[in-house]
This record gives C-alpha cells, sequence and structure tokens, in this order.
C-alpha cells in the first residue's frame, strides 16, 4: 500500500480494509514505517522496533492497524520508556502495563513510541533528550505537550490514531495545535496500573489523539474498564460511545466561556475562531449563551495548589527513577524546569499537600454544578495560536517549580481546571487562522461520566464542518514525503 493511500483512511477504515482481506497487517505495517521516515523531521517519533504482534485479519476489532505509544504512562514490554528524560535513558520496561493489554487485544499493531517533554511536564515537546518535536503545519512552531509526539505524527499521517495521556491538557493541547481531535476521558474511565494507582493525584488519564471522531470513540471503548486494584472507576456508559458518533445530540445547552478563569487573555485570531464556532453551535440548533461558570477557587490558590500536586509527584517519580537506575537527580540527568520542580517538591509538607486536594475538590465542586445550567461548556483550547519553539522555555532556568507552573497555568488556562474536576473534555478542530491557515482548537467539557455526549456533538460537528480534508505542509502521503 502506498503512502497516499494509506493516510487516506482512518483506523475503523484500515481495520475494515484488513477484514476485508485487501490489504494485510503487514502492508499496514510498511506503509505506516514509511510515513514515519517521509516525516522523520518533525521529530514526532522517537523510536521505532520490530514487531512480534501478528494479529488475524477480523480477529480483533482493529486487527492489524498501525499504532504509537507515548514514551510515558504506559509500558510495553521489553521495550525503552524513558519518558522523555536523561534520567531514564536506556530504561527498558519488564511488563506490558493494564493499558498496553487492551491495545494489544484490540488488534493494534505498536511499532514504536513518540515524543514528550521530560516526565510530561510542560505544554510544549522540546526535550533534552531527543530534540524538539516540530508542527506539521509549521515546523518552527510547536507541536504542543505533553503529547505531542503523538499529535504531530497523526497529524502528518504516521498513524491514524496514536496513545497520549492528559494531566493539564496533554491531550487537547497538541490536538489544538495540530488540527487533530483529542478527548480527555473521565478520571477512572481507564486504569493507570498496576504500577500506579493514579498519576498526580488523578489529575492524569489516558487517551489517545486521532483525525477522526470514531477512531477515538472506538479506541475508548476498547481501553475502557476497571482493572484489579483501581481506586476509582467510572460509570459504564449505557451504550458503545461508537454508536454515540452518529446519534444527534438533540439541541444542548451551551455555556460560552471566551476568556479562562485565570492567565492570559484570549487573543484575537482564536475569539475569531470561538464566535465561528457559536454560529456554527447556532445554526445547527443548540442554545448557546454566555456561561457563568465559577471556578470555586481563587486562581492563585488554584495555582499553588496545582503546582504542589505537580511538583511533589515529581519530586517522587525522579527520587524513585535515580534509586533504581543508580543515577544522581541533578543537571546531568534533568532539565532546569523539572530539577526546580524536584526541589520544591520536596519541601511541600504533608499538610500543604492536603489543602492542595482541598482546593481540587472546591473546584470539582463548584464546576460540578455548572452542568446543572448548561449541558456543556464550550472554551477556546488555547487562547493564542501555537507558539514558535523555545518561547516558552525562554527564562525558565530562573524559575522555582511554582513559578514554572504558572507559566504554564498562564499559557494553557482552559485545559487544567478540568482535570482537577476529573471530568471529561475534548479539544474539536472546528476552525483555523486565516492569516497563517494554523489550526485552533474548540474545547467541550461535560459532567463527570459524560463521554456520550460529547462523542454525540463530535460527531455531528464533523458531519457539519468536516477537517479530514485539512491537510498539513508537512504530510506523509505528499509524493516528496513518500
Amino acid at each position: 500500500m502506498r503512502s497516499a493511500e494509506y493516510v487516506r483512511h482512518d483506523a475503523v477504515g484500515l481495520a475494515e480494509l484488513v477484514a476485508a482481506g485487501e490489504v494485510a497487517p503487514a502492508e499496514l505495517e510498511a506503509a505506516a514505517r514509511a510515513a514515519a521516515r517521509a516525516v522523520d523531521r518533525l521529530g514526532a517519533v522517537v523510536e521505532t522496533w520490530p514487531t512480534d504482534d501478528r494479529p488475524h485479519p477480523g480477529s480483533a476489532p482493529l486487527a492489524g492497524v498501525p499504532f504509537l505509544i507515548k514514551d510515558i504512562g504506559v509500558t510495553m514490554a521489553g521495550r525503552r520508556t524513558e519518558l522523555g528524560s536523561r534520567l531514564a535513558a536506556g530504561h527498558v520496561a519488564p511488563a506490558d502495563s493494564f493499558l498496553m493489554r487492551r491495545f494489544r487485544r484490540a488488534g493494534l499493531v505498536t511499532f514504536g513510541r513518540t515524543a514528550t517533554p521530560e516526565l510530561a511536564y510542560d505544554i510544549t515537546t522540546e526535550p533534552v533528550l531527543y530534540g524538539a518535536t516540530r508542527n506539521p503545519w509549521d515546523p518552527e512552531r510547536s507541536a504542543g505537550g505533553s503529547s505531542g509526539g503523538a499529535a504531530a505524527a497523526v497529524a502528518a499521517g504516521v498513524v491514524p490514531v496514536a496513545h497520549g495521556t492528559d494531566a493539564a491538557g496533554s491531550l487537547r493541547i497538541p490536538a489544538a495545535c495540530t488540527g487533530t481531535f483529542g478527548l480527555k476521558p473521565t478520571r477512572g474511565r481507564i486504569s493507570m496500573g498496576p504500577d500506579a494507582d493514579e498519576v498526580f493525584h488523578g489529575l492524569a488519564v489516558h487517551g489517545v489523539v486521532s483525525r477522526t471522531v470514531r477512531d477515538s470513540a472506538v479506541l475508548l471503548d476498547l481501553a475502557r474498564g476497571p482493572e484489579p486494584g483501581d481506586p476509582y472507576t467510572a460509570p459504564e456508559p449505557s451504550r458503545p460511545y461508537a454508536e454515540e458518533v452518529t446519534r444527534p445530540p438533540g439541541p444542548l445547552r451551551v455555556g460560552v466561556l471566551a476568556q479562562a478563569w485565570g492567565g492570559r487573555r484570549t487573543t484575537a485570531p482564536v475569539a475569531d475562531a470561538l464566535a465561528r464556532t457559536v454560529d456554527l453551535l447556532d445554526s445547527l440548533g443548540h442554545r448557546v449563551a454566555e456561561a457563568q461558570a465559577p471556578l470555586g477557587a481563587g486562581w492563585e490558590d488554584f495555582v499553588l495548589a496545582h503546582a504542589r500536586l505537580s511538583t511533589a509527584n515529581i519530586a517522587a517519580t525522579v527520587d524513585a527513577l535515580a534509586a533504581a537506575l543508580g543515577r544522581p537527580a541533578d543537571a546531568s540527568t534533568l532539565e532546569p524546569v523539572t530539577l526546580a520542580a524536584h526541589r520544591d517538591g520536596q519541601r511541600v509538607s504533608g499538610p500543604q499537600l492536603v489543602a492542595a486536594l482541598a482546593v481540587r475538590n472546591q473546584v470539582a465542586r463548584g464546576l460540578a454544578r455548572a452542568f446543572d445550567a448548561y449541558d456543556v461548556l464550550l472554551t477556546p483550547t488555547l487562547p493564542d495560536l501555537p507558539p514558535p519553539l523555545g518561547a516558552l522555555a525562554e527564562g525558565a532556568a530562573a524559575l522555582d517549580g511554582l513559578g514554572w507552573t504558572d507559566r504554564l497555568l498562564d499559557r494553557s488556562p482552559f485545559t487544567a481546571v478540568f482535570n482537577v474536576t476529573g471530568t471529561p473534555a475534548m479539544s474539536v478542530p472546528l476552525t483555523a487562522d486565516p492569516g497563517t491557515g494554523l489550526p485552533i482548537g474548540m474545547q467541550f467539557a461535560a459532567a463527570h461520566g459524560r463521554e456520550d455526549r460529547l462523542f454525540r456533538l463530535a460527531g455531528q460537528l464533523e458531519r457539519a464542518s468536516p477537517w479530514a480534508d485539512r491537510i498539513p505542509a508537512v504530510w506523509a502521503g505528499h509524493p516528496t514525503d513518500r
């Protein structure tokens, strides 16, 4: 299968070709590897490997579909997982995580891993370990983070869907930057085990980024569900999410937040994109109004709580890695912002951590009340266009852990809130900036456990304003990128 044909299909479409005997899994894998080589200059895929999965055609929902996992959060037995850090360079996972087992059962053929910033503690993907990931729409700009490698690979046509994680927007931010679809599930929807019960005190979840809505729905159907020992689970859906994509959402009450609860203001190109999205929703019969959705805590208290939760977890992770691998936790193994977070995290006291969790509860309770008045909340995913590479790191070496967290939340003030609440949220690539052609994502959030509502709405939006034909500058289907 040639690259130009391969990139035309999403994961469901490729699986249908395999099941019908029109293409062999080995042909798809070869096409995916060729696509990865063609767009290698993006720095999205940091390693590929020989595959040992040989699913029989039609034996699993996505049998034979090429797949990539993020270099953090999920482990594959015998494969490196380096967390984007020199501290973990060369580390080989001894066993599959629970989620990796589900990916195998789905029939996916995982042939490599994608880039992440160090310990996923950034909203751009520019780690020292393997360099910057570039945006397929403009290689001088960021692909977002922390699942920037996954989003860039999907946007450029390497794979139709890829694994990612999201602790403060890490699926939705790169999806917005690269013109792809990214949904953060409800906390507890996908197991984080067995090596962790929760990550970042419940802020982090697994998910995927995809070019089509149905691929994300099918993958969530295959990945969701509790595992033994999980600390909590999400309510079971009434039907498969794949079925929700084609069901009409009905008229929804949509609350719009043009400006975030804190952080930087929404820029003119993004505000214009939001206005166009509101017009689209109006035309589809939804009831759209400016939202009243109090955060439940002051912005400074929110940032401080987020910093304490993040840095305490970073410190524990760094100490465990250093001890296990026999390496120092210093400038030879860690980037400046990670070192700063490590220092701050070691100083977070027990009472301070409990107080941060109390703020988490205040925010969760406060925003839960907003969903009594609105079926979904609409915000821009990001307040600005994707930044130039290197912009976020300017002066970062002088920041402490709180200062770095404040910078991250200032640049992405809409997304992290829904990690704190644990509720589902998605970035939908509905619009683009007319001046630059760069994609602009719109974020929709729903109440706890209501991914079904988001998938129904996403399916309707995809049909009304399709994005599949938008092709980035760096694309594996171009004749020059074969």
